[in-house]
């Protein structure tokens, strides 16, 4: 049943600008240059180049008298969105049929897969086995694994491509395959992996030593219970040391090989320039952030022009799209300026936080931070000085970090001092990187050693910190 009412509430709404600006807040320097560019080729109102203080003091006075005038008609966003005019009246086409077109071809490299057909198609076997061997290497995964088995994949070529075969000739395809470079593609496991890729080493006692220890041992030698090897095969440490190294010049990941020479690699801007110089330390903006922008003096004379002028039906419309677009370009202004400011006050709040790091450089001199920290500084909502941090880069004496590898929670020491749990990892990762890799520390002796210098800390906890450092457990980091 339907009912009509009034009703009273509250409610919050966010401004074009609040969006925008939260929008370049979260954005990294790189980004920040692709907006300002699609946003001065979307509005021809917004230019490049420091602003005429007298320039905009004009602009703001016309507007101002714009304002104050009473025939003057009162602007609704609506307006500004709602254009009846055919798209084809607003474009133009001034290119004829003899122009030349010179378009740059864009360059693209050989895929995994198109690298492998291509070899097999140059192998001396017979038409059969090379498709069975092309449908086995589009079942390759990418790091160059065949992980489905032999009796699925015959079960597939016999549903979807009427190709029936067994599972002996589509291992024969396979040894076509697997004899394909990079050495070790089309393996089953990581052991079949290895042994592939020993199979083409010269025939030398330490590759001899290697394969019969991958074939005979290799759960042994996957937890490293290296004595278990040594007495099983009747060989001394040198032998197994020898062996174990050419392993480990193995690449257990074929498939990306040609993967990570051609992956692109991300450079990294800083956003924020933080130098320690004499005991002081020196903020700086990067200069990208913080990019002159000004208002077309084109579009602020057409608008004065039609301010004079009597305004009939088509000048009114125009009027309204030359406000939209200058409201527009000085909403972006502002927003850029605000951005300007937001970073430079959350930045300066955690460099006094992390005042004695910025100085020295000691990650042990860390102190806890979280969000509700700097926002209570910088007096902004959490979830700002959170786009403040995302994905933003700070270039100091010590190189370069991520905003949020300086937030970390507490941690209370014996002595009631509230530490940083980064500085308790870095005590963790100092500790295992001077251990003896013979008799590597367990968890419990790193909680001990923990505990004596005044951190009280459980052993599951000091097992996460260690995983979150990537750091194995001590039986996987034993060496010889």
């Amino acid at each position: 049943m339907l009912k009509q009412g009034l009703f009273q509430k509250l409610q919050q709404k966010l401004s074009p600008q609040q969006i925008q600006l939260m929008k370049l807040l979260q954005v990294p320097t790189v980004e920040l240059e692709q907006r300002i560019k699609q946003e001065i080729e979307e509005n021809p109102a917004l230019e490049e180049g420091a602003n005429e203080e007298e320039d905009e003091a004009a602009f703001e006075e016309q507007q101002e008298e714009r304002e104050e005038t009473p025939e003057e008609e009162e602007f609704d966003l609506s307006d500004y969105f709602d254009d009846d005019t055919p798209d084809y009246k607003l474009s133009a086409n001034n290119s004829s049929a003899d122009d030349e077109e010179r378009a740059v071809p864009l360059s693209g490299g050989t895929t995994f897969t198109e690298a492998l057909a291509r070899q097999l198609s140059l192998r001396d076997i017979d038409e059969r086995t090379e498709e069975l061997g092309m449908h086995l290497i589009g079942n390759l995964d990418e790091d160059g694994y065949l992980r489905r088995d032999l009796a699925a994949i015959v079960n597939d070529l016999a549903f979807t491509q009427n190709i029936m075969c067994d599972a002996a000739e589509l291992e024969k395809a396979l040894k076509h395959v697997q004899s394909l470079d990079p050495a070790g593609v089309g393996a089953r496991d990581l052991r079949e992996c290895l042994l592939l890729q020993l199979e083409r080493r010269p025939r030398e006692v330490s590759v001899l030593t290697a394969r019969e220890m991958l074939e005979k041992h290799f759960e042994a030698f996957s937890k490293k219970h290296y004595d278990r090897i040594m007495e099983r095969m009747e060989i001394g440490e040198d032998a197994l040391r020898d062996a174990i190294d050419e392993v480990l010049h193995l690449n257990p990941r074929p498939g990306n090989t040609a993967k990570d020479s051609g992956r692109s690699r991300q450079v990294i801007v800083p956003d924020f320039q933080v130098l320690a110089v004499d005991g002081e330390l020196e903020l700086q903006l990067n200069s990208r952030n913080a990019p002159e922008l000004r208002i077309s003096r084109a579009y602020r004379d057409m608008m004065q022009e039609y301010a004079k002028s009597k305004k009939d039906k088509e000048q009114r419309e125009t009027v309204q799209f030359i406000k939209q677009k200058l409201d527009s370009a000085k909403w972006f202004i502002d927003a850029i300026k605000q951005r300007q400011n937001t970073l430079l006050y959350t930045m300066e709040a955690i460099m006094e936080h992390q005042r004695e790091f910025f100085l020295t450089g000691d990650e042990t001199k860390m102190k806890p931070m979280i969000l509700k920290d700097i926002a209570d500084k910088v007096h902004l909502d959490i979830s700002t000085v959170s786009r403040v941090a995302n994905s933003k880069y700070v270039q100091t004496n010590y190189g370069t970090f991520s905003l949020k590898y300086f937030f970390s929670e507490s941690l209370s020491t014996d002595s009631g001092e509230e530490v940083s749990t980064r500085e308790v990892k870095k005590i963790l990762s100092n500790a295992i990187e001077a251990e003896d890799k013979r008799k590597p520390m367990t968890d419990d002796q790193l909680t001990a050693l923990l505990k004596e210098k005044g951190y009280n800390i459980a052993r599951r906890t000091v097992a996460k910190y260690r995983e979150q450092l990537n750091i194995p457990v001590a039986r996987l980091r034993k060496e010889l």
